[in-house]
């Protein structure tokens, strides 16, 4: 920002493709917060070029976005889309059920950003925001077929009974439907997830003997459905704590690891890269190491296989991070913060497990450090303390009961307190996060601008610990989530992005 001459102050900034650019305002005030706003856009528009980029590898295939306005090319989704569910339990039978009760006109999409969430554009006296399913080229729920794999061999119509987290009217109503999904024998590590055990299982002699037979099933699904596209969204149980190794570092060493049974492979990575390999995007719902390894990333850029996850953000953590962000902006304190919950369903068996709720708490954990940053702020974060509690507790079934207690200081340290009791159900709050992601994942899948970088950060407003390329901290803001969300819709569509600053009302 320079002054041209008295009351000409004048904004000058570079584009993303180097073009200088001036424009004049009457206060330096204006001039300065307008050349702020430019610059940012711009530096977001190189960052995700820069995406791009990393994920092409081949110097060949780079090719520069010249203009910010440029519509990023995307298939359009003919066709059926197939979507391939590990763990056939509460959450993969709600989201199945809820998906043909809407089809059949017998309930609303509730909780579906990609269903009923609007998107914003330009500015907003335009009244421009339309609902993202019409934004953005999205399969249609007519077009989804199912399959998936469980150790259980009940069909999707016994399974959710068993559940019973919808009510038997409204199953009886889809039984036609969800009876005639059934299971595939399913890859299964006791190992991993101790605490259920169950006889449809797959055999073989090495770990890549079960991978190639998923391979098989896969194929199979996509031959028998009619489906042109696949995605693989991962329901199944949280699995027992493990770190990296050696065996995760590389594509090579991770299918050496397979052909030799190397412990550290675990189920849930044998289905994610039987599917990368097969070219198909998996998304991780549960907290489990999965495809959170170098090699799946370089696995999913290699076939352009997006990757996101983990831990699908439902209850209590979903309070976390609408909360969490409130203390931050009004800068009050927390001295503490207790949570425990209590679940019945499956989830909450497998979880009485320490191996398998040491994986799920690492996942809790994150989340107010990296929303709150306490080295940033230590004076108000520096010493809080947090933990999380599960317990198992079979009468309540798939309602979950989450309690908080939350313990801050605002003005001059004076002690606050919050209580949060969330009764919720927790397939209800994840179902429609699943349809979200298998939209959004086939539309990546289908977005020459997005395919090709492997994990999908900008899908992290649905996880609780969400993946993020190495090095970079994950951004857990519910709101700043949501808006990089849909920034990245607009970004694709050629769209300005929004920026809430505003001033341009006031030029």
């Amino acid at each position: 920002m320079y002054q041209k001459h008295p009351g000409a102050y004048m904004a000058d900034w570079s584009d993303a493709s180097g073009h200088r650019h001036r424009k004049q305002f009457s206060t330096a005030k204006a001039a300065r917060e307008h050349e702020h706003r430019e610059t940012a856009l711009t530096h977001a528009l190189r960052a995700s070029r820069e995406l791009k980029l990393a994920g092409d590898g081949d110097a060949s295939k780079r090719k520069m976005v010249t203009e910010s306005a440029t519509i990023a090319s995307t298939d359009p989704a003919q066709g059926k889309l197939g979507v391939m569910i590990p763990g056939m339990g509460a959450v993969a039978t709600t989201f199945v059920a809820g998906v043909e009760a809407i089809r059949k006109g017998l309930a609303k999409p509730i909780g579906s950003l990609t269903q009923m969430g609007t998107v914003r554009l330009g500015k907003r006296t335009d009244g421009r925001s339309p609902k993202i399913k019409e934004f953005v080229p999205l399969a249609g729920l007519n077009d989804l077929v199912f399959t998936g794999w469980d150790i259980f061999e009940d069909n999707m119509y016994e399974a959710a009974s068993n559940a019973g987290v919808l009510d038997q009217r409204t199953l009886d109503q889809l039984k036609p439907f969800l009876s005639k999904i059934t299971p595939r024998p399913a890859v299964f590590d006791h190992n991993y997830v101790k605490k259920i055990d169950g006889p449809n299982v797959k055999k073989g002699r090495t770990k890549m003997d079960l991978a190639d037979q998923l391979r098989d099933d896969i194929r199979q699904f996509k031959k028998s459905s009619g489906a042109s596209r696949l995605i693989t969204m991962w329901c199944g149980s949280t699995e027992s704590y493990i770190e990296p190794t050696e065996a995760h570092q590389s594509v090579k060493t991770f299918e050496k690891a397979l052909r030799e049974n190397d412990e550290m492979i675990a189920p849930s990575m044998i289905y994610a890269y039987a599917s990368l390999k097969e070219g198909v995007p998996f998304a991780n719902g549960a907290p489990n190491l999965t495809v959170d390894i170098p090699a799946m990333l370089e696995l999913s850029r290699e076939n352009d296989a997006p990757i996101c996850g983990k831990d699908f953000k439902t209850g209590q953590t979903l309070m976390k991070t609408v909360l969490a962000p409130a203390f931050k902006a009004r800068l009050l304190g927390l001295n503490g913060w207790y949570s425990t919950n209590i679940l019945g369903n499956r989830d909450g068996e497998v979880l009485d497990d320490p191996g398998s709720f040491k994986t799920k708490e690492e996942s809790k954990l994150g989340v107010l450090e990296h929303i709150l940053q306490p080295s940033l702020y230590p004076d108000l974060y520096g010493k809080m303390f947090h933990k999380v509690r599960i317990n198992y507790y079979p009468p309540r079934g798939d309602n979950k009961e989450g309690w908080d207690n939350i313990d801050i200081f605002g003005w001059l340290g004076y002690p606050m307190q919050i209580k949060v009791d969330f009764l919720c159900r927790d397939s209800i709050l994840a179902a429609p996060i699943v349809l979200d992601l298998v939209l959004l994942m086939d539309l990546a899948h289908r977005c020459s601008e997005l395919k090709g970088i492997g994990i999908q950060e900008w899908l992290s407003f649905y996880f609780k610990s969400p993946m993020t390329a190495p090095g970079l901290y994950p951004e857990h803001d519910l709101f700043i989530q949501l808006m990089k969300l849909k920034n990245t819709l607009r970004h694709l569509r050629g769209e300005e992005l929004i920026t809430h600053l505003g001033l341009e009302y006031y030029d």
